[in-house]
């Protein structure tokens, strides 16, 4: 696809975090034409009235899934299992499908099962699915017409640790991931009449154990080693801090891991490795990427013991889900990668 074509959009179950945030970034592409937004319990509502931050930028409604008409993209941003119990529908309607749940993530069903207690609605399906990551799968992202967007602690945890695992680095010890995150990162829903950002002040740990997203970690990052993820709930709303405590070799220094990560991620658009020596923003900080496209990776070696202390931010809503959409789809249609994800963030926050 040329650079001046436009595709159009509809996005399905457009009134919580997700959808929204995906109609953002969307209406300042270029190239993408939203038309259509549902919602099931605001339809017929201005979509303004919903996500305020677009008064001004689109005068759409809302509208039932029942009265979607075909689009080139259907985004899909519904609750998880809802999408795949309906796709043959989707499928009628769009030659393009992006799913923002977990879906389509998983590839073998038997996984899908043990992760999420049920069987896949449609495992015939899983095999047609690129995992929506670009910085592993861009090759594979050329041409997709269905993308799976990867899951936002999954995709801090991914994007920290594949570089070192990658190049064969880590020793074969357990890798304990600590994911810091906000509350639309915890599963809040924007349209949910229950849900009040003041209430989002608590520090609690809302997942010890067992988290969905290790799944989606063991899958995508090379080698087979032992990873255990837990997820505290912060209180903001958006944003993930991520540390991860992991092993190298004796004898490695710091300029070892930067050379690792540079060798990498030497020309990724969106990653940036963040080790100052001195000042206030010395490490990785989520506030400062809120609405931005980046990860942000930092580390601190502990050389008596061999440990390194891995730290990858993302705005859970951008890089963690709409923006990797968009990247992703960016390099489907063959456009510039970094298309409508210009936004490089604010300072002071």
């Amino acid at each position: 696809m040329t650079a001046s074509e436009t595709l159009s959009v509809a996005i399905v179950g457009g009134s919580g975090y997700a959808g929204g945030e995906f109609l953002r970034l969307a209406l300042n592409h270029p190239n993408l034409d939203v038309t259509q937004v549902t919602s099931e319990r605001s339809a017929g509502t201005p979509v303004s009235l919903i996500h305020p931050n677009l008064r001004g930028r689109t005068t759409l409604k809302f509208r039932k899934a029942a009265e979607l008409d075909e689009a080139d993209v259907i985004v899909l941003a519904l609750p998880h299992n809802s999408a795949a119990k309906r796709i043959a529908e989707f499928e009628a309607k769009g030659r393009i499908l992006i799913d923002l749940s977990a879906d389509f993530r998983l590839k073998d069903p038997e996984v899908y099962r043990r992760v999420y207690g049920e069987d896949h609605p449609a495992p015939e399906k899983l095999g047609e699915w690129v995992y929506g990551n670009p910085e592993l799968h861009r090759d594979e992202l050329v041409g997709a017409t269905r993308i799976a967007c990867a899951g936002c602690f999954a995709t801090s945890v991914i994007l920290a640790l594949y570089p070192l695992l990658k190049l064969g680095v880590l020793l074969p010890k357990d890798v304990i991931a600590t994911g810091l995150v906000g509350s639309s990162a915890a599963g809040a829903s924007a349209s949910d009449s229950s849900h009040h950002p003041e209430r989002a002040g608590s520090l609690r740990v809302y997942k010890p154990v067992g988290h969905r997203h290790t799944a989606e970690a063991v899958q995508e990052l090379p080698g087979n080693f032992p990873i255990h993820l837990t997820a505290i709930s912060t209180p903001r709303v958006r944003g993930i801090l991520t540390t991860i405590q992991a092993w190298v070799p004796d004898g490695w220094s710091d300029r070892d891991v930067w050379t690792a990560y540079r060798e990498v991620y030497g020309t990724e658009p969106f990653i940036r490795i963040v080790k100052v020596a001195r000042g206030l923003h010395r490490y990785p900080d989520p506030m400062l990427l809120d609405g931005t496209n980046y990860c942000d990776i930092g580390f601190e070696m502990d050389q008596d013991t061999g440990r390194v202390v891995l730290m990858s931010a993302i705005d859970n809503l951008v890089k963690g889900t709409a923006g990797h959409a968009i990247q992703s789809l960016n390099i489907a249609q063959g456009w510039p990668e970094t298309t409508g994800l210009e936004f490089a963030g604010l300072h002071p926050v």
